[in-house]
């Protein structure tokens, strides 16, 4: 697929144990000539955690795409009136932003993006990261699977036998379930085993 011409919105939610994995995935698009417009929830911004501080992550979002990161409501409010994106991903998308997507709750950027997108009958793509998708979770999830314009990237069990209701997306997939969002498509086999 021809990427040029083609905004990104990359959205962040906090799994932070997942942000490594999908910096490459960003720098992706961006080579493969799409613009990407990074969107993340408030904990990127404030907490540091062992897996890097919240300015490291910033600095790498606005390194590797050159654009400006959109953290709050109020700026990502426009997005839905400019109808600025023409797929949107949220990797890594959490438990947290799961159900509150799933129950129409618009209380982060992350959040107010994806509301956009529906808004504008969009791609919105999801790569979720949650220890509860085989638990309180999956109900959320089930909505979310037959929702319109609402698209996964394949997903499965990362460690079942430690934690038997944890889901995780192969984030190295972001860039292909985008394409086939953008043709209407859900990327399969949807249902994968991902566990190591």
């Amino acid at each position: 697929m021809n990427w040029n011409g083609i905004t990104v919105g990359y959205a962040l939610s906090g799994s932070h144990c997942t942000f490594a994995e999908v910096m490459p995935e960003i720098k992706r698009f961006v080579d493969a000539g799409a613009n990407v417009v990074p969107i993340v929830s408030n904990t990127l911004i404030t907490t540091d955690t062992r897996f890097g501080t919240a300015r490291e992550w910033q600095e790498q979002l606005t390194g590797i795409t050159g654009n400006e990161i959109i953290s709050t409501i109020v700026q990502a409010e426009p997005l839905g009136p400019s109808k600025l994106l023409d797929v949107l991903v949220i990797a890594p998308c959490t438990g947290n932003t799961t159900s509150r997507l799933a129950n129409a709750i618009t209380d982060s950027a992350v959040l107010m993006a994806a509301k956009a997108q529906m808004r504008n009958s969009r791609p919105v793509v999801l790569a979720i990261s949650t220890n509860d998708g085989l638990g309180l979770n999956a109900a959320n999830i089930a909505k979310l699977l037959v929702a319109k314009h609402i698209y996964f990237v394949p997903f499965g069990q990362d460690n079942p036998i430690q934690k038997p209701n944890s889901l995780v997306a192969r984030m190295d997939l972001v860039m292909e379930a985008c394409e086939a969002a953008l043709q209407g498509k859900q990327l399969q086999p949807l249902l994968i085993e991902r566990h190591s």
